[in-house]
């Protein structure tokens, strides 16, 4: 028999849980609608009909088309490189950047870390051209470089980690100090290790922004052996899919889905990471 406490607790949570599968309803009914799609036949998509489920399946079809027409693992593992050599990069560069705005002392800091909060607001888009040209100049266009170096330091990196870094205890960093490390072994050894929540929060924004990217692909690459995920689609779409939706939605799906996977695996993470970095002044 059910204790009547908890009767009366789940009465109330009832309306609670109502409204957020209904919001989790509305937030998934495109990423719902593009898995059936992509089983429907091209006759079934301008059927007019909005049923999830197919009267026809044409599964094999549709992820046959774009298997055979695009070389969609060759995008994947573009994405795959470019996501996490930007990711490295990042991670190199935002980590002891932020432990020094957070844990030492020295002139300035303040007037830095003012700057870094300043970057926040800066699109990327506005670089974009003195990039390129300097790319250009270089010869570095059409190449990993160009994709992977415009972001390999990123201010948000460096604000997020420096918060998380601050709600760190002292005492942990100064006993590593009275053991004999050096602040760079304290860096890599003790802080980076306790703070994998902001880490894991980090990369998956930094993933699901670069996999996803469009804008910088598309005005540093011509050869189709490096495209990326965005651009194979957007490849697809305007050389062989056409107006075959059915076979469009499922290339979308193929590329969709690792973030999905990835954001499954790792949510726990996430959401320690971002419950625990606050906003600390």
């Amino acid at each position: 028999m059910a204790n009547p406490a908890q009767t009366r607790g789940l009465l109330a949570d009832l309306p609670r849980l109502v409204i957020l599968t209904l919001a989790s309803l509305i937030i998934l009914a495109p990423f719902i609608w593009m898995v059936s799609v992509s089983m429907k036949p091209q006759s079934e998509v301008f059927s007019g009909s909005l049923d999830l489920i197919p009267s026809e399946f044409a599964i094999a079809e549709n992820y046959g088309k774009v298997f055979d027409r695009v070389p969609v693992a060759t995008y994947l593992l573009n994405g795959v490189i470019v996501c996490f050599g930007i990711l490295i990069f990042q991670i190199l560069f935002a980590v002891p950047a932020a432990y020094a705005l957070a844990k030492l002392r020295f002139a300035g800091r303040e007037v830095l870390f003012g700057f870094v909060v300043l970057g926040l607001l800066v699109p990327y888009q506005t670089t974009a051209l003195p990039l390129y040209l300097g790319f250009a100049q270089a010869g570095l266009l059409d190449s990993y470089t160009a994709l992977i170096a415009p972001f390999t330091c990123s201010v948000f990196a460096i604000f997020l980690f420096r918060q998380f870094f601050r709600a760190l205890p002292d005492d942990l960093i100064n006993a590593a100090r009275i053991d004999g490390m050096g602040e760079f072994s304290i860096v890599w050894r003790v802080v980076l290790p306790n703070a994998w929540p902001a880490a894991t929060a980090f990369a998956i924004f930094s993933v699901v922004a670069h996999w996803n990217d469009l804008f910088w692909p598309l005005i540093v690459i011509q050869t189709g052996d490096l495209y990326t995920p965005a651009m194979g689609i957007l490849a697809f779409r305007s050389v062989e899919a056409g107006e075959d939706y059915g076979a469009l939605m499922a290339a979308a799906l193929l590329v969709t889905a690792p973030l999905v996977i990835a954001f499954l695996f790792a949510q726990r993470r996430f959401i320690e990471g971002i419950t625990m970095t606050g906003l600390k002044g």
